[in-house]
């Protein structure tokens, strides 16, 4: 008998019985959810969104504008009025036809609106163009609003659109079509599945609702992620540090020593073999160390910047250089890691050591006189909240920082993950690059307040100076050969501000290179999938734009021309290292320990 054969009442009946068992499978899982969320840890008001301050001073800046120029403000709500009223006119006329087909739409395209019920069904159709004509008429509202400093422009901008964002039509079960359409078809089983996802996501954080971004069973550090032969060759209280096994027969006098931020973990740097810049520069004969920092509990709420620089990096400095026999090293630091490495940089000139050959900064701010998108998030009342947390604490939770730079890029890393997992029951992909950014670590709690308060807000390195190990250091003080990688659309670390950090700095060899794409893609841009360009002009003198506006462009990733200033400042030609030493036994195979703890 075929499917064809079947009685259409027995499928019908089968149907039912099936959303009947899937209802209460969903009234199962519903008291489940219920006992998960009253676990959820107590945010402070103060980490969930900015003061009300800033909404009075919004609010009393655009009644001054309504006072100082009615007629401007009349003007956008009449155009606002006129074309919600032409939309519903529009529709009721075609309705009152009998045609159910939309009226035109003239909105902008929307990726979040890319399935064809967003098109073609009138009642989806209409909730879209209205969303998206309140969308942009919040947004002409902030824009009029003139009354108000650049700073809480820029954050009053941030927050509105994050609230127009979140009450998207799509991120609803009644009002998106792609799930309710996918509910019917599976006669409710897609619900139960991100009922599912939904309450495993939440026992798994506590009573936090973070989504999964990536299967966690399909990777695992060592096998499939972070697999370039190499060994844990040293080991304090603040990181491990790995040396890779060479490629080549010949390396490198000169070794080359990466400091990762501690924010996240190392393995960015090493997730596959095809992105692998770590396994990358090996095969180029650079014989490479790596920093592999500890997750730091409680225990670690003492822990300064000044304890990074002395126990972190000027250690690692010290002990490859024993290892490897040479009296210089080159240095590269990622993020805030480089801007600690610039901090020791400076210190290291004002002490006389020398043993920093070159250093390279990735996506690196030491100028944080512009804070760029990130700088939302810098002003007291974020600042005061995460300040009274570390107190409590001892740490700043891993929570923490993945929401924060999550919701600067919101619909990509909270809704639209949350529709396909918790809307449409879909499983998270096994995507490497996600797997890691779900890979949090905590933030000690002395250390978190010194970088906020000293660096992030006071700019205190590219000013007044900042104090380090005991000594005030300036961001002139960084002297050594210089190369900055920046990338173009930086939520993090803004290009601009990179850029303007490199232009105060002491050194007088100096290279600047604008990768396309953003804080990680930029990075980790392999020369083998020839995805992203990359700009350079040798004129440092210039103004931000006015250096982006005469650059060169070139195909393909930076990778080949850092090595090709780097291979020149790296030594004479030695046998390749084997890990170790007498003085430095393997004490783990990389990634080594501190990589997997929690």
């Amino acid at each position: 008998m075929t499917t064809n054969d079947l009685d259409p009442v027995t499928e019908t009946g089968a149907g039912v019985a099936k959303l009947e068992a899937n209802l209460a499978r969903v009234e199962e899982l519903t008291q489940r959810l219920l006992k998960v969320m009253g676990q959820s840890r107590k945010v402070a008001p103060s980490l969930q969104g900015p003061s009300q301050e800033l909404y009075v001073k919004a609010a009393s800046a655009y009644m001054a504008e309504m006072m100082q120029n009615p007629a401007k403000l009349i003007e956008h709500q009449l155009s606002f009025w006129g074309k919600s009223v032409k939309h519903y006119v529009e529709a009721q006329h075609l309705l009152a036809q009998g045609k159910l087909t939309p009226p035109t739409d003239e909105t902008p395209k929307d990726r979040r609106f890319s399935h064809e019920l967003w098109d073609t069904n009138p009642y989806f159709n209409f909730i879209k163009q209205q969303y998206l004509m309140n969308a942009a008429a919040v947004q002409q509202a902030v824009e009029d609003i003139d009354n108000l400093d650049a700073d809480e422009k820029k954050r009053l901008r941030y927050f509105s659109q994050q609230m127009v964002d979140m009450i998207s039509p799509t991120n609803f079960l009644p009002t998106n079509p792609e799930a309710l359409a996918l509910a019917a078809e599976t006669e409710g089983e897609s619900l139960v599945a991100g009922l599912e996802n939904m309450i495993a996501d939440l026992e798994a954080n506590d009573g936090d609702l973070v989504v999964t971004l990536a299967d966690k069973k399909a990777f695992k550090l060592g096998e499939n992620l972070a697999t370039t032969p190499g060994s844990v060759v040293f080991r304090n209280h603040l990181f491990e540090l790995i040396q890779y096994a060479p490629s080549t027969e010949t390396v490198h006098e000169i070794p080359l020593l990466i400091f990762p931020p501690w924010i996240n973990k190392f393995y960015i740097l090493d997730l596959k073999p095809q992105n692998s810049l770590i396994k990358w520069a090996v095969d180029q004969g650079y014989t490479v160390f790596v920093v592999s920092w500890v997750n730091p509990d409680a225990s670690y709420a003492d822990t300064s910047m000044s304890d990074y620089v002395e126990d972190g990096y000027l250690t690692a400095i010290a002990e490859a250089k024993k290892i490897c026999g040479v009296k210089k090293i080159n240095a590269v630091g990622y993020c805030i890691a480089g801007t600690t490495l610039s901090l020791t940089l400076a210190l290291m000139k004002q002490r006389k050591d020398t043993s920093v050959n070159t250093a390279t900064l990735f996506t690196t701010l030491t100028d944080f006189s512009d804070r760029g998108e990130v700088g939302v998030f810098l002003d007291d009342d974020f600042v005061d909240g995460i300040e009274a947390e570390v107190a409590q604490n001892g740490i700043l939770d891993s929570f923490f920082m993945s929401r924060t730079f999550s919701y600067l890029r919101s619909n990509d890393l909270i809704y639209g993950p949350a529709i396909k997992s918790y809307m449409l029951g879909k499983a998270p992909p096994a995507f490497d690059l996600l797997f890691w950014n779900g890979d949090g670590t905590n933030l000690p709690a002395k250390m978190s307040v010194e970088y906020l308060r000293g660096l992030c807000q006071g700019d205190r390195f590219a000013t007044d100076g900042f104090e380090i190990c005991g000594t005030m250091v300036h961001l002139k003080d960084v002297t050594v050969p210089l190369c900055a990688i920046a990338c173009e659309t930086d939520h993090i670390a803004a290009w601009k501000s990179s850029y303007a950090g490199v232009q105060k700095m002491g050194s007088k060899d100096k290279t600047f290179i604008l990768s396309e794409s953003g804080h990680i893609a930029g990075i980790i841009n392999p020369p083998s999938k020839n995805k992203y360009g990359h700009y350079t002009n040798p004129e440092l003198g210039l103004t931000a734009d006015d250096w982006r506006l005469s650059a060169v462009r070139h195909d393909g990733s930076w990778w080949p021309r850092w090595d090709a200033w780097l291979a020149p400042k790296s030594g004479k030609s030695v046998p390749a290292r084997t890990p170790g030493g007498a003085d430095h036994p393997v004490l783990a195979p990389a990634p080594g320990t501190y990589v997997s703890a929690k």
